[in-house]
């Protein structure tokens, strides 16, 4: 079976990618695809974990845990996803950097089921818009204990894939950036899905839906409702117009308000996130999703 984790991470997508796989229950259900809300494995995955303590899971525990959480009878693949893969707010960064936890969790995931295919799914965003919104939600001590003593500039995307993908070597990982799910998301949802590109999606245009305003939105799908077999890339191409020309301000321009950061510093952060972002996409074992 294909056992897909979804790992967020926090600030990202939230219960989003779930939502929009309901959305499509049905197809999914008749197509082999059982989507495993968080409340069918919550506390027995976290048991599991913690008495395996990083080993793998037995035949017969593997069993007993598809027992307790699968919908179907004998599914193909299924889904599970949740922003507490990556645990609380606070592991968001850790001595070594950014998400330095990243590669051991996955792991300790995939031993849960080693005698199946496992998957692994994530976003990325900015380390200065994930800060900024990890912290209100943070209630472990304020800024500084959030960031561990690490400096802004220590926070590289790159460490933490890096030790994503030695810690699951074979193991397929999608990866896409936070800032390009308005554009990309019906691709996620179908790969997370395994759903078809000739299959109906629906909830394809949820984060657009929150992006958009009203004339914007009604625009947009009476454009998309117009065209007959419409193309990836002319879809998107009709999201950005959309986006640059009714995009909502209060959503698309987010202030980083963090003790010490200057202009510069959030600057040379995103640079420094985009480089890293061109490195990973093309690391061998990652299935970068790009706009």
């Amino acid at each position: 079976m294909q056992m897909v984790f979804h790992l967020g991470v926090h600030a990202t997508d939230g219960d989003r990618l779930l939502k929009t796989l309901l959305n499509n229950r049905d197809w999914l259900m008749q197509h082999g695809t059982d989507i495993i809300t968080p409340n069918r494995h919550r506390g027995l995955f976290e048991e599991a974990l913690m008495s395996l303590n990083g080993g793998r899971a037995s035949a017969e525990m593997q069993q007993i845990m598809l027992d307790a959480v699968l919908n179907a009878d004998s599914p193909e693949r299924a889904v599970f996803s949740t922003p507490t893969f990556m645990g609380a707010p606070g592991r968001v960064v850790g001595q070594a950097g950014l998400y330095p936890q990243m590669g051991a969790r996955a792991a300790a995931l995939a031993n849960l089921f080693p005698d199946h295919e496992v998957e692994f799914f994530l976003a990325m965003r900015n380390p200065a818009s994930l800060i900024a919104e990890v912290l209100p939600v943070f209630t472990g001590g304020g800024y500084h204990v959030l960031m561990q003593g690490r400096q802004p500039l220590e926070l590289r995307w790159r460490d933490a894939i890096q030790g994503l993908l030695r810690a699951v070597p074979g193991r397929r990982v999608v990866i896409w950036c936070h800032e390009d799910v308005p554009l990309i998301w019906p691709e996620i949802a179908r790969l997370a899905g395994n759903i078809p590109p000739e299959a109906p999606l629906k909830g394809a245009m949820m984060y657009l839906e929150d992006i958009l305003t009203g004339a914007g939105l009604a625009e947009l799908k009476e454009s998309l409702a117009a065209q007959d077999q419409m193309t990836i890339a002319r879809r998107r191409d009709l999201s950005s117009q959309m986006i640059r020309d009714h995009g909502l301000p209060a959503v698309l321009d987010q202030v980083i308000d963090l003790p010490g950061w200057t202009q510069d510093l959030v600057d040379r952060v995103t640079a420094q996130y985009r480089a890293d972002v061109a490195e990973i996409a093309v690391l061998p074992g990652v299935e970068f999703v790009l706009p």
